[in-house]
């Protein structure tokens, strides 16, 4: 019987290891390929990021054309609360800017629904008086 147990155990080792040691290999082939994409391109996983919240959000509500959005995530809704905008979001709700268009839509990831769409009131920047310096 232990002969039979030594011959069953070896061939675990002949077949299972290797087999394991390939797909250990090949996950660390992954992982070292994406580190030295984002090495070379920090914002490129930010902008594919931004690519596919505005796909997700586009079909949701038609978007601002022609410009692409500037991305927010809410972090701390208690403290955004006092706004109107934010009086539902919760924390990891994303918010897209569209300065050009003057649109603010505030998306809820984890319901995959638009929340609140405002119109953005950005001032003129000739308007702006920088805080007095020490």
């Amino acid at each position: 019987m232990e002969e039979g147990t030594n011959v069953s155990g070896g061939r675990f080792y002949k077949v299972v290891m290797p087999l394991v040691a390939l797909a250990a290999l090949l996950v660390a082939g992954y992982f070292y390929n994406e580190l030295r994409v984002l090495k070379q391109d920090p914002q490129a996983v930010a902008v594919q990021e931004a690519a596919a919240l505005v796909a997700k959000v586009g079909k949701l509500v038609v978007l601002p054309e022609g410009e692409t959005p500037t991305v927010a995530t809410v972090s701390d809704p208690e403290a955004l609360k006092d706004q109107p905008f934010f009086s539902k979001a919760q924390a990891g709700d994303k918010v897209l800017i569209y300065a050009e268009a003057k649109r603010a839509i505030l998306y809820s990831v984890t319901m995959n629904k638009v929340i609140d769409v405002a119109p953005l009131n950005i001032g003129a920047a000739d308007k702006v008086t920088p805080p007095a310096g020490n």
